[in-house]
């Protein structure tokens, strides 16, 4: 399995760098990539995303890096498509982290086909844990499935499995693989939709949520939401590469998020 999760790694990122010049980050539901979206061929997305405590205390009180990501299609077909990004977490001391997404788009394969993606994130750069702070290499691939149903909504199911020697529980030990699950549904069509997700296992992924976006024009929209955390002392206070053995606290059970995102079409 490792080295299958290392030939995917390599194979991707090879694609991202010898398509573009700029990476960007892949399209996620609320707080997982648990969305069979992705870019449109050549469309420019912008995500800025922040998540801090609300009401708290002392060691308690935390806000994670800001999140500035950067997505676009590159694959110009209809039954095929791939996007490729990096995301920029700051303040870190290791804020670059890849990502790549392809996908099969809904009814491509037939006319009930579902959505297919196969993927990679939280590609990060530092591997070493001889620096003092830690790993960034998640490297999580994951799988998913996804179908409209109508006025129900959208469903997306998958699989992660990532890093084993990052991906920790909070007695160190490897919690690197589990499911994630997506939905959202238009309450209001082009102005807003409700949205919800959730990782599972109890690592610096573990965790859900759920939100309102807000789309205030054709092409940028905001969404607000909490985001509960599976084990909090392994989350806080920053969730890609604290080790859960040397954290001092709990941690909050919970998070709030802001993200905007812009489309340049």
């Amino acid at each position: 399995m490792k080295k299958f999760i290392s030939l995917i790694l390599v194979f991707l990122l090879a694609i991202c760098f010898g398509v573009t010049d700029v990476l960007a980050t892949p399209s996620t539901t609320y707080w997982t990539p648990a969305t069979t979206d992705v870019q449109p061929y050549g469309v420019w997305h912008l995500g800025i995303d922040n998540y801090f405590t609300v009401a708290k205390t002392g060691a308690d009180k935390y806000g994670f890096p800001t999140d500035v990501g950067l997505t676009v299609g590159v694959l110009p077909f209809e039954k095929i498509n791939l996007e490729v990004g990096v995301d920029w977490l700051e303040p870190s001391n290791d804020p670059a982290y890849f990502n790549a997404k392809f996908a099969v788009p809904e009814n491509a394969l037939s006319e009930w086909s579902p959505a297919l993606n196969v993927g990679i994130f939280n590609v990060g750069t530092d591997g070493s844990d001889t620096d003092g702070d830690g790993r960034t290499d998640q490297n999580i691939v994951h799988f998913l499935i996804g179908k409209s149903l109508g006025e129900i909504g959208r469903i997306h199911l998958g699989y992660y499995i990532g890093n084993d020697k990052v991906l920790l529980n909070r007695d160190g030990k490897a919690e690197n693989t589990g499911f994630m699950i997506g939905y959202d549904r238009w309450i209001i069509p082009d102005k807003f939709m409700f949205a919800a997700d959730y990782a599972s296992g109890k690592n610096a992924i573990g965790a859900g949520g759920f939100g309102l976006y807000w789309f205030f024009s054709k092409n940028a929209s905001l969404l607000v939401g909490p985001v509960w955390f599976n084990d909090a002392k392994v989350a806080a206070p920053l969730p890609l590469y604290v080790d859960p053995k040397a954290a001092t606290s709990e941690g909050a059970s919970w998070v709030f998020t802001t993200q905007l995102d812009i489309n340049f079409l």
